[in-house]
C-alpha cells in the first residue's frame, strides 16, 4: 500500500502542476471564494480518481500477462511523450494552456447568473475540473497505477496529490503562475513516467 501510495502522490503531484486543471483553479481562485473553489476543484479530482481506479480495477481482471505489458507500454510511451513535448517547449510557462483554462472559465461563466451563490460557484469549480480532467495523462496513468497496485494507496496517494496542487493553485496559484516552468515540470513528469515503466517491468518479472 505504501508503494501505491507513494506511487499516486509523486505521479499526480508533478503532473498536475501546470496543467490545465491547475490553471482553471487559479482563474476561479481569482474571482470567486479560494475556499469555495478549493472544495469543488478538489471534489472534482477526488471523484475522477475514485472512478479511474475502479476503471483500473475492472482492467486488472483481465489476464495479468495483458496487464503487464499494457501498464509498462503507457509508462513508457507517457514517458517518451511527455519528454518529447517538453523539449518542443519554450522555457517559460505554456500560454496555450493558460488560454484554454481562461476560456473554458469564461465559456461557464455566461451560462451562469451574474450574482453566484456558493453553489453555483462550487458547481463550476467541480464541472469545469471534472471535464478538464476527463481524458487527461493523469487520469490514464491512474488508472495504468490502479491495474497493477493496491487500490486504497492509488486512491490515497491520487487524491492527496491533486490536493496539494489544488492548495497551491488557489492560495498562491496568481503569484506563482508566471513563474512556472511548464518545460521542466513536462520533464520532470516525463522521467518519473519512464521510472515507473521501468519499475513496473522489474517488478512483474
Amino acid at each position: 500500500m505504501l508503494t501505491a501510495f507513494t506511487a499516486g502522490l509523486l505521479l499526480i503531484t508533478v503532473s498536475e502542476l501546470g496543467d490545465k486543471t491547475f490553471f482553471i483553479a487559479v482563474i476561479l481562485a481569482m474571482h470567486h471564494s479560494r475556499r469555495l473553489v478549493f472544495i469543488g476543484v478538489t471534489a472534482a479530482l477526488a471523484a475522477m480518481t475514485i472512478l479511474s481506479v475502479l476503471l483500473g480495477q475492472t482492467a486488472a481482471l483481465l489476464p495479468k500477462v495483458y496487464i503487464y505489458y499494457a501498464e509498462i507500454a503507457l509508462f513508457i510511451a507517457f514517458g517518451i511523450k511527455l519528454l518529447y513535448q517538453a523539449r518542443k517547449m519554450p522555457a517559460a510557462c505554456d500560454t496555450e494552456v493558460v488560454e484554454e483554462a481562461k476560456a473554458a472559465v469564461e465559456q461557464a461563466d455566461l451560462q451562469l447568473p451574474k450574482r453566484k451563490t456558493a453553489a453555483s460557484i462550487l458547481t463550476e469549480a467541480f464541472v469545469l475540473t471534472f471535464m478538464a480532467e476527463w481524458g487527461d495523462r493523469t487520469q490514464i496513468a491512474t488508472i495504468a497505477l490502479a491495474a497493477g497496485n493496491n487500490p486504497i494507496g492509488v486512491t490515497m496517494g491520487a487524491i492527496l496529490g491533486h490536493a496539494i496542487c489544488a492548495a497551491i493553485a488557489v492560495i498562491g496559484g496568481k503569484m506563482i503562475a508566471g513563474r512556472i516552468s511548464e518545460r521542466q515540470l513536462t520533464f520532470v513528469g516525463g522521467c518519473l513516467f519512464l521510472i515507473f515503466g521501468v519499475v513496473a517491468a522489474i517488478e512483474g518479472a
